[in-house]
């Protein structure tokens, strides 16, 4: 992996410079990897691995392992756009492209990188869901900004071939253009920000389901689910009737729009869920599996970060460090993925703070 990190702009000053700038990298992204999540952590991990680290990685560490303040500096100071960059070209190549992969695309405001003096930083990542890894991020000003990251984002990634799911933030007309541009397909949430659209959406489907005889051009699937003492039944519509779509030709390829409507029975109690999207898809057992795997996004990765490495209580916000340690938690993620025993990611990070072999396993992974 340090190969990708090589080359990259080392910030300090040269005359000043004592430790190695691709190995303090390296040692931090281990010292995350075995559940430090503050600088102070870190540096301590650090100070007692650093023999196994010479050892088993074959760091030099010349002057020793760097204190939990030149750690924070060199982060605070490091380019986000180049490291981004660079995470985006290790882990295409790590994890590679799945056929037909499904990539969500979703933002979260990491809140405790925001104060008084500066608002928290809205991360958006491109996770892949079949994968299982982050395949680019970046940072935004706030939610309003999604807008007009998403184009940026996918114009860094490798996407021809894939299909593109996102919320109804990301229903924009570029968003879906610069989707096609690339070669991907796309399923987008529909919602009350393209209100017009949504809205004849609902009527369509209001009246296919009470006179299907009269809409042949509306394809379903239906899905159920049952555990944990719930019956989850999901049904899916898919028009792709060109009558009704090519009154909205000014969205790119448009060629279908689809309904998911979902009934949850716990005990006696019964709910239910309706969502709109615009698809390119025509094939509605493809657009069910693109439209429930979004979902992966909040589960896989933001529920990960809150949950496993308390991103949301981080109070890394010096310069640039909140958006160069999310890179770093990313990196981490996408390591401890790809192991294949039946550890979750938590009990995976705590077995690789006191077992060398499995840390050893879990860096040699990357690999494999």
């Amino acid at each position: 992996m340090s190969e990708y990190f090589e080359g990259m702009t080392d910030p300090r000053q040269e005359a000043k410079v004592k430790h190695s700038f691709i190995e303090t990298i390296m040692i931090v992204i281990c010292a995350v990897i075995a559940g430090c999540d503050v600088w102070e952590d870190i540096a301590d991990y650090c100070r007692v691995k650093e023999a196994w680290f010479r050892e088993a990685l074959g760091l030099e560490l010349a002057n020793g392992i760097p204190s939990h303040d030149t750690m924070e500096r060199v982060f605070a100071m490091l380019n986000p756009k180049e490291f981004q960059e660079r995470f985006i070209a290790w882990v295409q190549h790590a994890c590679g492209k799945q056929s037909r992969e499904i990539i969500s695309v979703d933002g979260k405001t990491m809140r405790g990188s925001g104060s008084k003096e500066q608002k928290p930083i809205h991360m958006v990542s491109a996770w892949a869901n079949k994968a299982k890894a982050v395949f680019g991020q970046m940072a935004v000003d706030g939610k309003t900004n999604e807008i007009t990251a998403v184009p940026e984002l996918l114009e860094l990634l490798d996407i021809e071939g894939t299909i593109i799911t996102a919320d109804a933030m990301s229903c924009q007309k570029e968003i879906v253009r610069k989707i096609r541009d690339k070669g991907a397909d796309y399923v987008i949430g529909l919602k009350d920000n393209q209100p017009k659209l949504r809205q004849e959406t609902e009527e369509y489907f209001a009246a296919a389901l009470e006179e299907p005889q009269f809409y042949n051009r509306v394809g379903k699937h239906v899905t159920q689910e049952k555990g944990h003492g719930r019956i989850e039944t999901r049904e899916y519509y898919l028009c792709t009737d060109p009558d009704f779509l090519k009154l909205h030709g000014e969205w790119r390829d448009l060629r279908g729009v689809g309904m998911m409507k979902t009934r949850v029975i716990q005990g006696e109690t019964t709910t239910e869920e309706t969502h709109f999207y615009i698809s390119s898809l025509e094939d509605v057992r493809e657009f069910s599996v693109a439209a429930r795997s979004h979902w992966g996004v909040e589960n896989s990765l933001h529920w990960c970060l809150d949950v496993t490495f308390r991103e949301d209580h981080s109070r890394m916000r010096k310069d640039n460090t909140a958006e160069n340690f999310a890179v770093v938690r990313h990196i981490v993620l996408n390591i401890l993925k790809r192991m294949d025993d039946k550890l979750s990611v938590a009990r995976r990070r705590r077995r690789c703070c006191y077992d060398d072999d499995y840390l050893q396993k879990v860096l040699l992974s990357i690999h494999a």
